[in-house]
């Protein structure tokens, strides 16, 4: 990729403007629902979502509690590999919680349906939703969106704000595209 030039998708002011707006819904959603004084986990997929997860949570209103996950399906790869490796999976108990999911990207699915399942079936969660920095539906195998969303993106492979390339890329405060 280094032999490539690296283009901005999204410029860092306007990234932070749609996940404001994306914190804004989420709040809707959970101030209809429930209210803005219960309760929200929300859980972090390392390492990709950190940077989005951070911005997004100093935009919700209601008390949040954070917990970290850490799965991967891509390895060293721009690909998915089709298996979900759980590297740390150890979430509080979370029966009859409400949860929200946060991750960068969701592509094929893979990864999330696998995390979606696991804490509906085994963690016992109340409301499991899911939020992402950037939806690519062309890329998605299985039958899962998410409930909320920043940004479509189209079938780039993008780097920036947490998303890396072999772990490099992460900290550009946009999002960008090797052309």
């Amino acid at each position: 990729m280094m032999d490539k030039t690296l283009k901005t998708l999204i410029g860092s002011e306007d990234l932070t403007k749609e996940i404001k707006n994306l914190a804004d819904r989420i709040n809707a959603y959970y101030a209809e629902k429930y209210s803005l004084n219960e309760e929200l986990t929300i859980v972090c997929v390392l390492k990709g979502a950190v940077m989005f997860f951070t911005e997004l949570s100093k935009h919700l209103k209601m008390p949040l509690r954070m917990e970290f996950v850490s799965l991967s399906s891509y390895g060293a790869g721009e690909k998915s590999s089709g298996k979900v490796s759980a590297l740390s999976l150890s979430l509080p108990p979370l029966e009859n919680k409400n949860v929200l999911v946060v991750e960068d990207i969701m592509d094929t699915g893979l990864t999330l349906k696998f995390l979606l399942d696991f804490i509906k079936t085994k963690c016992k969660a109340n409301d499991v939703k899911l939020a992402v920095m950037c939806d690519k539906k062309c890329a998605r195998k299985y039958d899962i969106s998410p409930d909320f969303y920043a940004i479509d993106v189209d079938d780039k492979f993008i780097v920036g704000f947490g998303l890396d390339y072999n772990e490099l890329y992460r900290n550009l405060p946009y999002i960008g595209y090797f052309e």
